[in-house]
């Protein structure tokens, strides 16, 4: 039970890592002591301890978080998924501080099969590779030898499966890329999910890790999906029918739910990183 509790104090208090209060630490890997979870985040670094990490040997490789700013239905916020994503690596980052970092998220990703669903935004294919492609190229030159390109849309997903092997050969270095929830055989879907979906948009699964993470995101209040249906505007039928279904498994998440997808999750990335650490020497 102490466990659990512990696990609900850091998710509840990282959720605000894009803005709200200090997040909790947690004991490293490589370590028996605290960590300051800023100590992680390279926006929260001065120059001093990146140019030391980095020089001084002890920086391995750095995660770089992209999600998107979108649509989640009518109760998440649509920071969702950058939110989620960011959480995954900087907690992966705690489990092996101090050898890995988390830069900046992209927090717009590709999203135009969205924008028929108001607040959405999206960039191009070509603007959003560019961005990430910069942030990468950026770390390079700073010494950084392995990048993990850390996905949290679905947009996302193959645009970057097909460019980040050339941006390897480009740089000289190890850059990889996945998306958090590589994390799940079908077994733990199964085993998590009453609705066998993950990670799906805005339903069990993701309203299950808000819940755990940063419930203060879930906004049930004044949602009536049958009454805000016929204003909804949404183009593709079978798309409007997905939206509705998403909406009804969004009521079977729970907290413990998503405690036990986020705990698989940060594991599979530390281990992710590990190996791409071990590869890059």
């Amino acid at each position: 039970m102490q466990s659990v509790q512990n696990r609900r104090r850091w998710l509840a208090s990282v959720a605000s890592l894009l803005g709200a209060a200090p997040a909790a630490g947690q004991v490293s890997a490589t370590s028996s002591s605290y960590v300051n979870p800023r100590k992680v985040l390279l926006w929260e670094s001065t120059r001093k301890e990146f140019r030391e990490a980095i020089e001084g040997g002890t920086l391995k490789a750095v995660i770089v978080p992209t999600g998107s700013t979108e649509q989640h239905n009518e109760h998440l916020a649509m920071i969702n998924d950058t939110a989620s994503v960011t959480l995954v690596a900087q907690q992966a980052a705690l489990l092996l501080h101090p050898q890995v970092m988390v830069a900046t998220p992209v927090a717009v990703g590709i999203s135009p099969h969205w924008m028929d669903r108001k607040g959405t935004l999206t960039l191009k294919k070509e603007t959003f590779l560019a961005v990430v492609h910069d942030i990468c190229e950026s770390l390079v030159a700073h010494g950084v030898k392995n990048i993990l390109v850390l996905n949290g849309h679905g947009g996302n997903v193959r645009p970057l499966r097909e460019a980040v092997p050339g941006w390897a050969k480009e740089f000289g270095i190890n850059v990889a890329t996945n998306s958090y929830w590589d994390a799940y055989s079908r077994e733990i879907i199964n085993k998590n999910m009453e609705s066998g979906v993950a990670p799906g948009h805005a339903a069990e699964f993701e309203t299950s890790f808000a819940m755990a993470a940063f419930p203060e995101r879930i906004h049930w209040e004044g949602v009536d999906y049958a009454k805000a249906k016929p204003g909804l505007g949404i183009k593709d039928p079978k798309s409007a029918v997905q939206d509705e279904q998403f909406a009804k498994e969004a009521r079977l998440a729970s907290t413990a739910k998503g405690e036990a997808m986020i705990d698989i999750a940060v594991k599979w990335t530390a281990e992710r990183v590990r190996t791409l650490i071990r590869e890059g020497k």
